[in-house]
């Protein structure tokens, strides 16, 4: 995850870096592919998904 500017010091962010820019519905859509066939070296890219929905529940 990047690091972003709080007041005088950097912090991670809570926003994933390996996923691109995703409309919800778009990384809905990605995330229901993703566990469609389970893969376990996909368990990134399911986490990764699931923390960014879950960013835009909050």
């Amino acid at each position: 995850m990047p690091n972003i500017q709080v007041d005088d010091h950097l912090a991670p962010s809570i926003l994933p870096a390996e996923i691109p820019e995703l409309s919800d519905d778009e990384c809905l859509a990605c995330l229901a592919r993703a566990v469609e066939t389970p893969d376990s070296a996909r368990l990134d890219e399911v986490a990764a998904l699931i923390g960014r929905l879950a960013i835009a529940i909050e």
